[in-house]
């Protein structure tokens, strides 16, 4: 008498295959949008956290060293840098040692709205030179603009050296 073979099929078919990856495929599709607005948020806020980190940083430096301390804003190879100094002697600014020179990305539009390209903090830690009409500095995304999401962050200086941030929506 013969024995009949009964092997398990193991593995899966090709069809099988093909199915999962049109699915993984389409569901991919439909969640890249929100992750791409997701990103492209984070950056933003990132971004306008790190000059708010950076103008803190200054006003604390500036009441613990009892020196005048300032965030120096610059264009350098078409993009916005900015920086954390300290002032040495009258006419003499150094910049704060450990502190490295910090970029705006390129693909956010930057607005200075500030008496200077600088804010400078005194040894109180008060803003010199405040202008209440000229005191914040804001990082747009176009991208988020055009999907109608908030595109704003906005950093608002104030003249005790308070600084505030918010997100907004253009128009809104």
């Amino acid at each position: 008498m013969r024995e009949i073979s009964t092997k398990k099929r193991q593995g899966f078919t090709l069809i099988e295959v093909l199915v999962v990856v049109a699915l993984l495929g389409i569901m991919s599709l439909a969640i890249y949008p929100s992750i791409n607005n997701t990103l492209e948020t984070r950056n933003l806020e990132n971004s306008a956290r790190e000059i708010l980190t950076s103008l803190q940083t200054a006003k604390f430096q500036a009441v613990k060293e009892k020196l005048f301390h300032r965030v120096r804003f610059f264009m350098q190879d078409n993009l916005w840098m900015y920086t954390v100094e300290r002032r040495i002697d009258a006419t003499t600014w150094e910049r704060v040692p450990g502190l490295v020179f910090k970029t705006v990305p390129a693909q956010f539009n930057f607005t200075l709205n500030l008496p200077s390209d600088m804010l400078t903090f005194s040894p109180m830690g008060m803003v010199v030179d405040f202008d209440p009409t000229m005191n914040s500095i804001t990082l747009q995304s176009t991208k988020l603009y055009q999907k109608n999401k908030p595109d704003l962050r906005i950093v608002s200086i104030f003249a005790g050296g308070s600084v505030r941030y918010e997100e907004a929506e253009t128009g809104g």
